[in-house]
Formats: C-alpha cells, sequence, structure tokens
C-alpha cells in the first residue's frame, strides 16, 4: 500500500508547529473545496488527500506515530497492549485507501454500505422550511380565479446583516457548529462518527462576528404582506405554491415555499365534482308534458337555455357541453348537468283540482303494474 506524505500534501516542513499546520490546511481546504469546485473530481480528490493529512498532523498521538512509523494505526510496540485505537474510533482515518475509491476509513465505510443513514445536516447555510398557509374561498372565486393579498408569518431575512449571519468580516471567533473542534460528531447506537465541519473546513475558527440580531442564523422572525394568485378551477384541498416565500435560509441559504392549502365553500345550488358541475332545476306539468325552452343559469354568470322535449320525465338529465368547472393545471372546461324536476301545481284552488281530475282521465290507472314483485 503506497504511503503518503502529509507534510507534502499541506505543504509545509516535518517541525512545522500546529498553527503553521491550521494555516495551510485553511489555505488549501478553501481552494479544493467542493463546493467552490462543483462537479471538479480532481478538486475532491484533492479535498480528501487534505483532511487525511490535517486529521493526523493536527492530533499529537496520531503525529508521533506517524513520524515514528509512517503511518497511523494498530501496529507498533504498543499494539498488543490495546494501546491503539478502540474499536469503531475514528483512529483509522490516517490509512490510506484510496484503492477502494476513498481517502478514510469513513468514506469507505460510507461507500460499501451506503452510509447506513451517518448523513448529518450540513452545518452552513441551509434552505428554509416550508410553510402552509389555510384559505377559504368562495365557490365563485374557486371557478374564476382571483388575486388577493395576505400576510404571512415568516422567518425572515435579519435586517441587520443581511442574511448572513455576521455582522462583520474582519477578525476571527470559535466556530459556533463544532465549537472550535474542526468536526462534528453523530451517535449512531454504540459508533460515533465525525466528519470535517463544514462550516470552518476543520480549521474551527471562522471570520467576522457574529451578528447579535439574530445571533449568528442570518434570519428573525417577522411577517410579510404578499400578493398570490389562486389560479381558476381549484377545489376544496388544493394548494398552490408560492416559490421564495416560506422561511428565509438559515446563514444565507435559499428560501424555502410557501404552499395555501384552499378550502372551498359550498354553493347554495350549484354542486362540483371534479370538472362537472351538477344543479337541478323545477319544471311544470305543462312543461314537462307539452315541451318547452327554458333558461338555467351557469356557474359563469350567465344563463343557457336548454330544449325540454315533450314526455319529459322528472330526474332527466341534460348536458351543457363546456360549461363545467375550469381543468385546473390545463386548458378547457367540464360540462355542466341539468336535473328537472317536476313541480306539480298546488291543490289549493278548486279550478286546479276540477283539471287534475280532469287530466287524471288520461292516465294508466295500473301505472305502477310494473312494480309488483
Amino acid at each position: 500500500m503506497a504511503r503518503k506524505d502529509y507534510y507534502e500534501i499541506l505543504g509545509v516542513p516535518r517541525n512545522a508547529t500546529l498553527a503553521e499546520i491550521k494555516k495551510a490546511y485553511r489555505k488549501l481546504a478553501r481552494k479544493y473545496h467542493p463546493d467552490l469546485n462543483p462537479g471538479d473530481k480532481a478538486a475532491e480528490a484533492k479535498f480528501k488527500e487534505i483532511q487525511e493529512a490535517y486529521s493526523v498532523l493536527s492530533d499529537p498521538k496520531k503525529r508521533a506515530q506517524y513520524d515514528q512509523f509512517g503511518m497511523v494505526g494498530d501496529f507498533g510496540p504498543e499494539a498488543g497492549a490495546g494501546a491503539g485505537p478502540g474499536p469503531f474510533n475514528a483512529g483509522f482515518e490516517g490509512f490510506d485507501f484510496s484503492e477502494y475509491g476513498s481517502t478514510s476509513f469513513r468514506d469507505l465505510f460510507e461507500n460499501l454500505f451506503g452510509g447506513l443513514g451517518m448523513e448529518q445536516k450540513p452545518a452552513g447555510p441551509r434552505r428554509g422550511e416550508d410553510l402552509n398557509y389555510s384559505m377559504t374561498i368562495s365557490f365563485a372565486d374557486a371557478i374564476n380565479g382571483l388575486q388577493t393579498r395576505i400576510r404571512v408569518n415568516r422567518m425572515v431575512p435579519c435586517p441587520v446583516c443581511g442574511g448572513s449571519g455576521q455582522a462583520s468580516l474582519g477578525g476571527e471567533r470559535v466556530c459556533p457548529d463544532c465549537g472550535g473542534r474542526g468536526r462534528t460528531f453523530v451517535q449512531k447506537g454504540f459508533m460515533k462518527f465525525s466528519s470535517t465541519c463544514s462550516t470552518c473546513l476543520g480549521s474551527g475558527r471562522v471570520s467576522g462576528q457574529a451578528c447579535s440580531q439574530c445571533r449568528g442564523e442570518g434570519r428573525v422572525a417577522g411577517s410579510e404582506t404578499i400578493t398570490v394568485r389562486i389560479p381558476a378551477g381549484v377545489d376544496s384541498g388544493s394548494k398552490v405554491r408560492v416559490p421564495g416565500k416560506g422561511n428565509a435560509g438559515i446563514k444565507g441559504g435559499p428560501p424555502g415555499d410557501l404552499y395555501i392549502i384552499l378550502e372551498v365553500t359550498p354553493h347554495p345550488f350549484f354542486k362540483r365534482e371534479g370538472s362537472s358541475i351538477y344543479i337541478k332545476i323545477p319544471i311544470t306539468v305543462p312543461e314537462a308534458t307539452l315541451g318547452a325552452k327554458i333558461e338555467v343559469p351557469t356557474v359563469y354568470g350567465e344563463k343557457k337555455l336548454i330544449r325540454i322535449p315533450p314526455g319529459t320525465k322528472s330526474g332527466q338529465k341534460f348536458r351543457l357541453k363546456g360549461e363545467g368547472a375550469p381543468v385546473c393545471g390545463r386548458s378547457g372546461r367540464g360540462d355542466m348537468y341539468v336535473e328537472v324536476t317536476i313541480v306539480p301545481p298546488p291543490a289549493v284552488d278548486q279550478k286546479v283540482r276540477e283539471l287534475m281530475k280532469e287530466l287524471e282521465k288520461f292516465y294508466d290507472p295500473d301505472i305502477r303494474k310494473n312494480l309488483v314483485s
């Protein structure tokens, strides 16, 4: 297995002080960090190599072992006495796993086993959370769409630091995410894993002073009045996405989105099922018997003329094509269905009663004969 010269990798002499090692590491880490070299595999490999060298040379025990044996691990005079790194500890990071495509035990473990849930939230800039906002609209607004203004309570970029989380760029301070250790840790059962802090890149220090207003988070609680457009054709349970109007991101990260969850109030006589609209229309006995042309309302405020053929029965339906609800997200409309209900005249008038008795002569006296089982 090829051995690497960690001093040469960091570009420092073998008698370099810890401060010189840290300074060299910070300079190289910022130059080759994957976030600053997206898609550059060579830079990514170089960054891992730099991390490996720094993890050894910044640790006095590992450095002493490396200076004596040229590598770090469970070997040497004291290995039999249990002086080497304990089981599942991070002492494997000095070994060269490059022939497996990794530069550390942690990388090799992740490549072989997919990390087993070892991923941590990045300590640097992070996307803001999505928010939900409930809104009740009328039946007409759901059909026609509307534009309105709403007030949303959300995390907004800090007005003092502009969302960066830093009050100034001068000076240095202890990294708030790793406490100056340069590494972040996660416990999985009895195993403990570590990774280089993505905020300070392993140096334990960050430039600038934390903003006193947001305490370094880059955002504060606030509210905002925004204009939203509800498209035509929405229904109860529909979600309308408003990009970028969720919580502001942390430390300059992108904002989340706002989702408006809609509730539509019912209409007194229109009923809706998807893009279909249903309405019940009363007609008279003469209209049903002799036929007629009647006007019916639509959800768009117009009236449409439909023809009732002679002999129409109660419950019969007529379709008005394209007079239903808009198909949300697509062009076109559904259909409207008109169900007629025959309403008899009031029987309080003597003349009406006489006419009904006269009319009764034209009915089949055994009109319900087909219902006998």
